[in-house]
């Protein structure tokens, strides 16, 4: 062994011992972090988010009519209270379908929540405004990069049951150019003469809605949207002297904060 190497052990030997008090004192916290750290993310921290996903003017000849599909929450992570409302209203007849819902959300699976609350529907019969209230279970969720999934299962306050369940998807044509696919169909268990609504399925819509964002929160688009009623359903709307198939071309905005 050389001078060198005894000076430099000798050297090592020294900061050991003087390191030694040190490490000695240091002790192990009993938990891990220690208490009073702070949270590395903070999931308990409130957010607002709104949607305005589909707000439609369907031009009819002299007249035109304006459908709209809108959701919001307010929550963290694994809690949320919901607002949805789909509907159409038109401009010229006193003639209106609408939902709204308040739902509590609770995170169930990755991307998905489970969804409770209550609702209330109205719409035009014969002249008059029909209302009924009703209970609401859903389950929403998506898939990165593929489709977003909402399912709904509506029970009114007479017993009437039925259910809805709408699939979106986006196709990136360049940042700003976006095509959305969208369907929804729509079931019941019985039929309601008042809301319009045959036994079995109702209907499906199929829309194709092309958008440009000049903002990532505000994009205008322009769309077909194909809507088919079945069964009777179908039935009831020819007796009301509307057509059972629609071929819509609109117009509208999507937006969200």
């Amino acid at each position: 062994m050389t001078l060198r190497s005894i000076r430099s052990a000798i050297a090592v030997l020294g900061l050991v011992a003087a390191a030694a008090p040190a490490l000695a004192q240091t002790q192990t916290p009993a938990s891990f972090p220690p208490p009073g750290w702070p949270e590395p993310v903070d999931d308990r921290m409130r957010q607002t988010f709104a949607l305005v996903n589909v707000l439609d003017v369907i031009p009819r000849g002299d007249a035109s009519d304006l459908s709209w599909d809108m959701e919001g929450w307010h929550g963290g992570d694994f809690n949320r209270l919901w607002f949805k409302s789909e509907g159409e209203q038109s401009f010229t007849k006193a003639e209106r379908n609408i939902d709204v819902q308040v739902l509590y959300g609770r995170f169930v699976k990755k991307f998905y929540d489970a969804q409770f609350g209550a609702g209330v529907q109205t719409a035009t019969f014969e002249g008059r405004n029909v209302t009924r209230a009703q209970a609401v279970v859903g389950l929403e969720g998506f898939v990165p990069y593929k489709y977003d999934l909402e399912s709904l299962l509506f029970i009114s306050h007479q017993g009437d049951v039925a259910g809805r369940i709408t699939f979106t998807r986006e196709y990136l044509m360049t940042q700003r150019l976006i095509l959305q696919p969208r369907f929804e169909t729509n079931v019941a268990a019985q039929r309601v003469e008042a809301f319009g609504v045959g036994t079995g399925l109702n209907n499906i819509e199929l829309g194709l809605r092309f958008r440009y964002e000049f903002r990532r929160e505000l994009a205008p688009y322009l769309g077909v949207s194909f809507d088919r009623q079945f069964f009777g359903t179908a039935d009831l709307s020819r007796a009301a002297r509307r057509d059972p198939s629609q071929v819509r071309f609109v117009f509208g905005l999507r937006a969200w904060r």
